[in-house]
């Protein structure tokens, strides 16, 4: 049996997106905050707090695609904090659409080289498991939400077994 007052840690990141599934999960919240706060102990969520934590956490979500080596050096931090990582939105999922100038021709990328330099982009945007390994996906622009909760609800019930 769970300890009662033991919550799950959770850290809610977000990099090279439109942060659509960030306001998709903040409207769910509505419909579950007073469920989800005798569970959860969001250790980073700057969507919800200013005071937030790098440390241990049980599950890390993560959305958007990774466009930098601070983006890249971050989520190479959180994997080796979370013992559970979820990529979050088709950005996170796919790289697509912030890995589009993945796709361009080379006139294209000689046009964008300038600003590529100039905000210390990668050569190529990268999907979240191309950095690191991942546990789970949400896909979806915005992520699908029926999807999130199911994820949310067993990644859940394997901690609270585990307790």
């Amino acid at each position: 049996m769970a300890d009662a007052t033991k919550k799950i840690r959770v850290g809610w990141f977000s990099y090279s997106c439109c942060e659509d599934s960030t306001i998709m999960f903040t409207e769910i919240m509505n419909d579950h905050w007073q469920d989800w706060k005798k569970i959860i102990d969001f250790r980073h969520a700057r969507v919800l707090q200013s005071k937030n934590h790098w440390d241990e956490m049980d599950v890390a979500f993560i959305e958007g695609a990774v466009a930098n080596d601070h983006q890249k050096q971050e989520v190479l931090r959180i994997r080796s904090l979370a013992k559970k990582v979820v990529a979050i939105g088709a950005c996170a999922c796919t790289g697509m659409p912030s890995a589009q100038r993945n796709t361009f021709n080379e006139k294209q990328k000689e046009e964008i080289e300038i600003l590529r330099v100039r905000f210390a982009s990668l050569p190529m945007v990268l999907k979240l498991s191309d950095v690191i390994k991942i546990d789970a996906e949400v896909p979806g622009c915005p992520m699908d939400t029926k999807k999130f909760l199911e994820t949310l609800t067993a990644l859940v019930g394997e901690w609270q077994a585990a307790q």
